[in-house]
């Protein structure tokens, strides 16, 4: 009958060690209970830190450096660091259709063809005094939520590199990055629902490089979206 009963506490301790182990494994990459985010994204939110927002004290967009700055950290920022061409008009030639360049110039973007991502519409872009703003440069993550989230701690060498990281840079409609705003994923997502889990996987990509944090509203949001794209990917750049 002992002999029954330890075999009986053994198989039990098993179960329960199997049950822990999986329970992991289900937590590393699901970081929701009852979620069915899983994979790369998903696990890389499942590393962000989660806590409350930092103060706005001394916040400014100087202290992410001079806009669009070309002299960010290469190795933080190729292939854009120091090509002699602002991080904006690096943007619109990557992102813009058939983007050709000023007179003269072999930086700056004079007009083109955005497919914007977070509103799905086809807009066709000219610089101009009362055109440049239909296509404006988003920071995916805010600057100012960048701010909040961690960016404080930063050096202003790293902000800078933020503030001008090709994984941080998207071509958008200009009225949808003004309602953005500073928004997080909790407050704002692209009205383009079939962009959600790239906008969002590519904000988990930047906060994970940079080492900031989430609001547990924040991450809540994540993990609704990336329940509906199991195994999304992160962006590489």
């Amino acid at each position: 009958m002992a002999i029954r009963t330890g075999r009986r506490w053994v198989w039990l301790v098993l179960l329960v060690a199997a049950a822990l182990v999986l329970v992991g494994v289900y937590r590393r990459t699901a970081p929701d209970e009852g979620s069915t985010a899983y994979g790369q994204a998903a696990e890389a939110l499942g590393q962000l830190p989660v806590k409350g927002r930092a103060p706005m004290t001394g916040y400014a967009r100087e202290q992410f450096g001079s806009a669009w700055d070309d002299d960010s950290d290469p190795a933080l920022t190729r292939p854009w660091g120091h090509n002699g061409c602002g991080t904006r008009d690096d943007a619109l030639a990557r992102d813009l259709v058939g983007a050709k360049l000023k007179s003269g110039s072999r930086c700056v973007v004079a007009s083109g063809t955005l497919h914007d991502p977070y509103t799905g519409r086809t807009i066709t872009w000219k610089r101009g005094r009362d055109t440049s703003a239909v296509v404006q440069i988003d920071h995916v993550v805010a600057l100012a939520n960048a701010w909040v989230t961690g960016a404080q701690q930063l050096s202003m060498d790293q902000r800078q590199a933020l503030a001008n990281d090709p994984l941080n840079l998207l071509a958008v409609e200009g009225k949808a990055n003004q309602q953005k705003s500073a928004g997080d994923a909790a407050t704002w997502l692209p009205p383009n629902k079939s962009y959600r889990c790239d906008y969002v996987s590519r904000q988990i990509v930047v906060k994970k490089k940079y080492h900031l944090w989430v609001t547990s509203a924040e991450r809540n949001a994540m993990v609704r979206v990336l329940s509906t794209c199991p195994n999304h990917p992160l962006p590489a750049r």
